[in-house]
């Protein structure tokens, strides 16, 4: 009976064990539901957050793009657009699966932005948002969003585009990322390309983008033969000041300014300064002819041995003719000794007077911020005047150069550089700086130069060149770098009725095997002009003909009936 009594008993205790079991799980089930729900409204919240932030950061940016102008070349070839197009990027916090796995899949699906490691890095920013990729194609984020990866977003995005890629782009620059300009013209004309009374007129350069080719190709080679740390190049219009084309490697590309340095960022044209050595010869005899301190073309200088001033020597080349030199043969010869003795007479006021007058001693005359300041000297002493006479103790830009040949051959008439197209008519005043009839002087020797001179490998057959080289050891602090020169060639094309000045400049190039070892500018910075000039002389509209010349018969010397004796190495 006690049996039967005490089943029961224990039936009911064992119930309400499990329905205290089944209240518990309830109970925990629920609170982990509800933590769970907590979880999904942070994480939700968090992406409205990055949502509104990023999406106002990106419709700031919109605004200030949609009405943004064209930029063109001088035949109206597209420079700088502004495009709608597709954007990819990642919120790197919230990705939750391998995000090495992601990142070579990504590296596969883009191997132009970067490798494994470099999208690695990106996924793994202690960031909120960052751009994976931008101006992609529709079929480039069809690829990425089937990879599945929630926190990689994609977005229609009004964007600045470059369809030259990296072409001209120091002279365009490139735009900051809230859309306004940072660099080059883009930072020049950001008012009037946004401003909305000319929205939708294209602003006209004075580049052309086949002679800026040209140009990019030749230097592009050159530097790469000569393993030079850089290289820069002009071609300048000498009757309107119109930058024809500006190169400066190494480059960049303002499509992804990011991944460029300071060095690719900087523009050698405008912004750096050199010591441009023998290029500043012709400078000088200018300046003598049309200051009346040489007044006969036939007067003769003495080359026969080093000039001593107080504890300073100065030399010629080893090779160069030990004799008396009229000015021609001084360019010729590129003889530094002639050259020191015409400036010794030219004195240093008329000397600071003519380079003050090209503009050497401010920064150059040109749209663009990025531009250098000359290195002016302190204080002219006699060896002040002779040595900067060819090119040492002064330093300017490239550009500084190429106007001032263009002065010295376009009738005597100094003009500011532009890269805005000029209309017909409308080209600056300028200023008189040499006569006519020295400038006409000039051509003759400068045509000579390349005829029998150092800037042989700078004639452009039927095209009459004339320039002249320089090398100049590199300027470094306290002194030279006797290892490292600049080598620069200065040129202009035709002669007998001057357009274009085509300057070629390398930092620091070596010698090769063809050149025998030698790294002066008579064999790298010369054949770029020469080869530049062949391609682009037809395009610019100078038709090559090798039956007609500027006639030097009046100042031609009597030195070269020996060939051999013609200067081969050049300066």
């Amino acid at each position: 009976m006690t049996a039967l009594v005490a089943r029961p008993i224990a039936q009911r205790g064992n119930a309400k064990q499990r329905h205290q079991l089944v209240a518990t799980a309830h109970t925990r089930l629920m609170m982990l539901m509800l933590l769970f729900a907590m979880a999904v409204v942070l994480v939700l919240g968090r992406l409205t957050v990055l949502a509104m932030f990023s999406g106002a950061e990106a419709q700031a940016r919109v605004a200030t793009l949609a009405g943004r102008g064209d930029i063109v070349d001088r035949n109206g070839a597209p420079l700088a657009r502004t495009i709608d197009a597709w954007t990819i990027a990642v919120h790197p916090r919230d990705l939750m699966g391998d995000k090495m796995e992601l990142a070579s899949k990504l590296a596969a699906l883009m191997p132009d932005r970067g490798d494994q490691t470099w999208f690695y890095g990106q996924l793994t920013k202690d960031v909120s948002f960052t751009y994976l990729q931008r101006r992609a194609s529709p079929a480039l984020v069809e690829q990425v969003n089937a990879l599945g990866e929630p926190a990689i977003v994609f977005a229609r995005e009004t964007q600045r585009l470059y369809p030259q890629s990296s072409m001209a782009a120091h002279a365009l620059g490139f735009l900051s990322t809230d859309g306004h300009g940072m660099s080059g013209m883009e930072r020049v004309l950001d008012e009037r390309l946004t401003n909305p009374a000319t929205a939708g007129q294209p602003i006209a350069l004075s580049l052309d983008t086949r002679v800026q080719a040209a140009m990019e190709s030749e230097l592009g080679r050159a530097m790469n033969t000569f393993s030079a740390r850089g290289a820069g190049g002009i071609v300048l219009d000498v009757a309107t000041g119109e930058v024809i084309a500006m190169v400066s490697l190494p480059t960049f590309n303002p499509n992804r300014v990011g991944m460029a340095g300071s060095e690719e960022l900087r523009n050698i044209t405008t912004q750096s300064v050199f010591e441009l050595g023998s290029t500043f010869k012709p400078i000088t005899m200018a300046t003598a002819m049309d200051t009346g301190v040489v007044t006969s073309f036939a007067r003769r200088f003495d080359a026969t041995h080093p000039l001593k001033v107080g504890g300073y020597t100065i030399h010629d080349e080893r090779g160069d003719p030990k004799r008396w030199l009229n000015m021609a043969e001084t360019l010729i010869y590129s003889s530094n000794i002639a050259t020191a003795r015409v400036a010794d007479e030219v004195g240093p006021q008329r000397m600071q007077a003519m380079f003050k007058k090209l503009g050497f001693d401010t920064k150059p005359d040109i749209e663009l911020r990025e531009k250098g300041g000359p290195l002016w000297p302190k204080y002219w002493a006699r060896t002040t005047t002779m040595t900067t006479a060819y090119g040492h103790g002064i330093a300017v830009t490239p550009l500084h150069l190429a106007n001032a040949y263009a002065t010295l051959v376009n009738g005597g008439i100094w003009r500011p550089a532009t890269l805005l197209k000029v209309e017909p008519g409308h080209a600056a005043a300028g200023r008189r700086v040499i006569s006519e009839q020295t400038s006409a002087r000039m051509r003759q020797m400068l045509r000579l130069i390349v005829q029998r001179g150092t800037g042989r490998k700078g004639e452009a057959p039927g095209y009459r060149v004339g320039g002249k080289t320089g090398t100049a050891e590199a300027a470094v602090a306290g002194g030279y770098d006797r290892s490292r020169n600049v080598a620069t060639f200065a040129a202009a094309f035709p002669m007998d009725a001057p357009r274009y000045v085509v300057l070629a400049m390398l930092d620091s190039p070596l010698g090769t095997k063809e050149t025998s070892g030698w790294k002066t500018a008579a064999w790298n910075a010369a054949p770029v002009v020469g080869r530049t000039i062949s391609r682009v002389g037809a395009i610019l509209g100078v038709v090559p003909d090798e039956a007609r010349d500027i006639d030097v018969s009046d100042i031609t010397p009597t030195l070269w009936d020996d060939p051999s004796r013609r200067p081969a190495t050049g300066q």
